[in-house]
């Protein structure tokens, strides 16, 4: 791929990927089929669980915590950068960080958890984040199971969900800790971008793999929003209820961004698209035609943990290599 078209993934924590055969297509759909979903509910089930401003809300254990189940990626992250993965005994069918979740079992999807399997693992705390409550904490706390719910819209909501998970885990020090210094990290990056030039960005959250249709993009009061601007951009995505919306190819073309942050959520290997064939459908957009088309294929990215610290750079790199450690651009 030439410079302006290349698929990275910066975090380094995940597991290289083999490369799907022919057999494997069926299954390979239905991940996409998966990811898409938990994407298109993280946009509407923001808006059904927003949950006011303040304090996160949460319903503490009033014991020790010895058994998690986390429901949320950002969750299963924020609990290894506390320290308890060991404490961990389930994890949501969408959960990749850190590798050790691959020997956890799964108990459910963005709208639902087995209770047969909760029952069997007998945790003293099941984690989620607001978007996901509106669905699953009343069955939960009817079930006898005791939850922690966390704000995950804002980069302020990661940093207060990073010290009340860690809180509630009985590492309240190594909380804010962490909290306090993926805070120091994210300003750190934009201390270094306040003085540089704010190019327009577009970041696309989801779109039907191999095409441009159904694009959802991250906008105003979303973290993600919040990072284009901390990494020295403007974010030019139309405002939306729920801090991500959807967004039409002539309305795109009206926006005219600078740079565009695709994160594919398709196929990858010999199966994957070529992005210079599906943007190539918008060359009169400044960001394809002068190649600044930047594919992220890592879905960390859309989750509020510590690693907003890590995207944050990232997409300083992108916007601004004349400043930053140089990535592919």
């Amino acid at each position: 791929m030439s410079p302006g078209w290349s698929v990275t993934n910066p975090t380094k924590f995940r597991k290289g990927k083999c490369e799907f055969l022919a057999s494997w297509r069926l299954g390979d759909c239905l991940k996409q089929l998966a990811v898409r979903l938990l994407l298109i509910l993280l946009v509407f089930g923001a808006a059904c669980g927003r949950a006011p401003s303040g304090p996160p809300p949460a319903a503490h254990p009033s014991g020790a915590v010895h058994r998690i189940v986390s429901l949320s990626p950002s969750a299963t992250e924020i609990l290894y950068g506390v320290g308890v993965f060991d404490r961990v005994v389930a994890v949501s069918n969408y959960c990749t960080y850190p590798p050790e979740v691959a020997r956890l079992p799964r108990v459910g999807n963005w709208l639902n958890a087995n209770a047969e399997q909760l029952a069997e693992l007998r945790p003293d705390l099941v984690v989620m984040t607001e978007s996901q409550a509106h669905f699953l904490d009343a069955k939960l706390q009817a079930l006898g199971f005791k939850s922690l719910v966390v704000r995950s819209q804002t980069l302020a909501d990661a940093y207060d969900a990073i010290a009340a998970i860690g809180a509630a885990v009985g590492k309240t020090a190594e909380g804010k800790a962490l909290a306090e210094r993926t805070r120091g990290e994210v300003e750190a990056v934009r201390v270094r971008a306040a003085g540089l030039a704010h190019p327009r960005v577009l970041c696309v959250v989801d779109r039907v793999p191999g095409t441009l249709r159904e694009l959802y993009t991250a906008t105003y009061g979303s973290f993600i929003a919040e990072l284009i601007e901390v990494a020295g951009g403007t974010s030019v995505a139309p405002r939306a209820n729920t801090g991500y919306g959807k967004l039409t190819k002539e309305a795109l073309v009206v926006l005219d961004p600078e740079i565009i942050i695709d994160m594919i959520q398709g196929a990858k290997g010999r199966l994957g698209e070529d992005p210079r064939r599906v943007w190539g459908e918008l060359a009169q957009v400044a960001a394809v035609r002068n190649g600044c088309v930047v594919a992220l294929d890592d879905t960390a990215f859309l989750h509020p943990s510590q690693l907003v610290a890590v995207s944050a750079q990232r997409f300083a790199e992108i916007i601004h290599p004349e400043v930053f450690a140089r990535g592919p651009r």
